[in-house]
């Protein structure tokens, strides 16, 4: 796993773990989510998701960056293609890395997914004031529905595009469905045709699809910080107004007796 996926990993774990029991990643993520589970209160919960958000806009960003690379560089393939009847084996074993590396993207969008609708259902079941607030998405209730609606277009896009291809979404459910396909495409140049044509079409699809996610993400950020600089600012009053009340000094006795010690 690389360094920026391994972070996200870590920064969605985290998110997950936040909420109600749900199964997380294997691995290194794991014990992050486990420790988080067992120490994040309501007030952790809304420093981890301030500075989560950034990071996950982030690697949006990086996500959509890879995708255009892929998409450019598998327009280079389909056009050396037109200049001989088949890839070189070494050229199609890009090929192959590219189109992995493809489904990853779909994984990592659909992963991004799921994790900020959490943290939008886990805001609002712990903080009332966040459930009351308008999320301004036409159509929707929350960015909960929001994120299960993307989820479910772009999966159905790259069920049109595999369909058109004659392919289907269960040849490319993991890596080694993928790789298997791709080996047997390979044999023909109809095959290779096939698979770089469906693979620029879903590669072209994920930067638009990631652009709209990073938008909802975006959104969902913008509405969080509102959100969170209200109760900030709420409980500096709150503070403000317990430490007047104990700098207070107790007004003197006055018209009373004084009262001084017999012997």
């Amino acid at each position: 796993m690389s360094r920026s996926r391994y972070r996200l990993a870590i920064v969605l774990s985290i998110l997950l773990a936040a909420g109600r029991p749900l199964p997380v990643a294997a691995g290194a993520a794991t014990g992050a989510a486990t420790e988080f589970t067992q120490l994040a209160n309501n007030g952790e919960l809304i420093k981890l998701l301030e500075s989560s958000g950034v990071q996950v806009d982030n690697q949006l960003t990086q996500i959509t960056q890879l995708a255009e690379q892929i998409e450019n560089q598998l327009r280079i393939y389909q056009n050396m293609l037109q200049n001989t009847a088949l890839l070189p084996a070494h050229v199609w074993g890009e090929v192959e890395s590219d189109l992995n590396q493809l489904r990853g993207i779909v994984a990592d969008g659909q992963g991004v997914a799921f994790s900020m609708a959490n943290a939008d259902d886990v805001l609002r079941q712990r903080f009332p004031s966040f459930a009351s607030l308008k999320t301004r998405i036409a159509d929707e209730d929350s960015f909960s529905t929001s994120y299960q609606a993307w989820s479910d277009t772009n999966r159905d896009t790259i069920a049109a595009s595999l369909r058109a291809a004659s392919l289907t979404a269960s040849q490319f459910d993991s890596e080694e469905a993928t790789m298997a396909t791709l080996r047997a495409l390979s044999e023909s140049a109809d095959g290779q045709v096939k698979a770089l044509q469906v693979g620029h079409d879903i590669a072209a699809q994920q930067v638009a699809q990631m652009q709209k996610l990073r938008g909802l993400v975006s959104q969902q950020i913008t509405m969080m910080g509102t959100w969170l600089q209200t109760n900030q600012t709420d409980r500096d009053l709150a503070q403000a107004r317990r430490e007047l009340f104990f700098r207070g000094t107790v007004p003197p006795l006055g018209g009373g007796r004084t009262m001084e010690p017999r012997w």
